[in-house]
């Protein structure tokens, strides 16, 4: 854990608290391009329960939220096929904090800036309890994937490799 000892107030705890979820916050040290396995690590937790939030767009530049374990990948091919557009691809750092209202490496599904469509891998809905960007770098929140599932009613794919 951080030496930091008050997690930040964003539109993510926000919306957590006004939906009466119970969450734990965690705060770590970032680190630039580290990713879910440095979160991961700070925190003690499988990196496969640290989901990342990613900010896509379709051919038509229709932005997207897709939530995958850390420690997998996305196949932008099957999400194509299984939303039945041409492609889909991760936007650019500057379009996904245009969409997002978020830092890239502290974008949280919850409290975005734009309303968007959130897939969600399927096999997260099976774990005990996952941690998700909290809106700001350096900070996860920990919550049940049904408290999410209540809250964002997100969409199950299966699209990991």
């Amino acid at each position: 854990m951080s030496s930091k000892s008050k997690a930040p107030v964003t539109p993510a705890t926000r919306l957590l608290r006004a939906a009466a979820v119970s969450y734990e916050e965690c705060l770590y040290d970032y680190v630039e391009h580290g990713g879910t396995a440095v979160s991961a690590q700070a925190l003690g937790v499988d990196e496969h329960a640290v989901v990342k939030t990613l900010v896509m767009e379709d051919d038509s530049g229709n932005p997207l939220l897709v939530l995958m374990h850390g420690d997998r990948s996305v196949s932008t091919k099957n999400l194509a096929r299984l939303l039945g557009v041409k492609q889909v691809k991760p936007c650019a750092p500057e379009v996904a904090e245009k969409h997002s209202g978020y830092r890239v490496g502290g974008t949280s599904p919850f409290g975005t800036r734009r309303k968007m469509p959130v897939y969600i891998q399927e096999s997260v809905l099976a774990l005990d309890r996952m941690y998700v960007n909290g809106g700001h770098r350096g900070f996860l929140v920990g919550i049940s994937p049904a408290d999410l599932v209540r809250v964002l009613q997100p969409t199950p794919v299966d699209v990991a490799v």
